[in-house]
């Protein structure tokens, strides 16, 4: 699990670790919070690989530790990813090489690595990227995260049909993600409620939502479905032009 250590990751971690006879490794940067969350969970079931997936030899090292551990692996979930907002027109050529690279280039690396290990066992295996809607509803500050994704889907269903029928590869793509800094990011608890009364559903995507449709895809009864982008969003948002009209006055003609 990369990205393990907050938010959706920290969710999947612990979503998974309720599964029986489930063995987990974790991997973020932060070393303070893996060790933390391997102490809650108990180290015979959960170790860490503390690592930057931006260093060359990151997947090599995650994927090291997981064969010398446990023998196999029987799921990735690639989750590491994100971006600080910014105009297009003011980014700067290590900010967007670093964008993509931490968005498509180190999932795919992981995911390499990975498929090397499950073609080799007896079962293969399932591979589960995360990527979010910002692919088909991009938003302004955020041109590259937005185009890393889609280049994540297309990878997505790119590797689904290279490495069947012995490793399936899917996506989750979740809408907006309620988070602690939810409110303080959308200008206050009004604003955010404002926000989050344009989701379908009626609110943002917990963590816990988008960990429960990594184990949907990651259950037996998913064993036909790879390649397949599954959206986490709430049936989506209203569009822009509906309430732009809604908050027109009323024509009295």
């Amino acid at each position: 699990m990369t990205g393990a250590s907050s938010g959706i990751g920290e969710a999947t971690v612990r979503r998974l670790a309720r599964e029986p006879g489930v063995s987990l490794v974790l991997v973020a940067r932060r070393e303070d919070r893996l060790a933390e969350l391997q102490a809650e969970l108990g180290a015979e079931r959960v170790s860490y690989v503390a690592v930057d997936l931006l260093d060359d030899d990151a997947p090599a090292r995650v994927l090291d530790h997981v064969v010398e551990r446990h023998g196999r692996l029987d799921l990735l979930v690639n989750n590491a990813g994100g971006t600080a907002p910014g105009p297009a027109a003011e980014m700067s050529a290590p900010s967007a090489a670093a964008v993509v690279n931490l968005n498509l280039l180190a999932p795919f690396y992981v995911a390499q690595r990975a498929n090397a290990a499950m073609q080799e066992q007896e079962g293969g295996g399932t591979i589960i990227n995360i990527g979010s809607t910002a692919e088909r509803r991009p938003a302004p500050g955020t041109a590259l995260y937005a185009a890393a994704k889609s280049g994540l889907h297309g990878l997505t269903r790119a590797l689904a049909l290279e490495w069947a029928p012995q490793v399936r590869v899917v996506q989750v793509s979740p809408g907006p993600v309620e988070t602690d800094g939810s409110a303080r990011h959308y200008g206050g608890d009004a604003a955010f409620a404002a926000a989050s009364a344009q989701i379908g559903m009626g609110r943002f995507a917990r963590p816990e939502d988008v960990a429960a449709a990594c184990v949907l895809l990651a259950s037996p009864g998913a064993r036909y479905i790879s390649g397949a982008e599954l959206f986490v969003d709430g049936g989506g948002e209203t569009p822009g032009w509906l309430t732009a009209i809604e908050a027109l006055p009323g024509d009295d003609a």
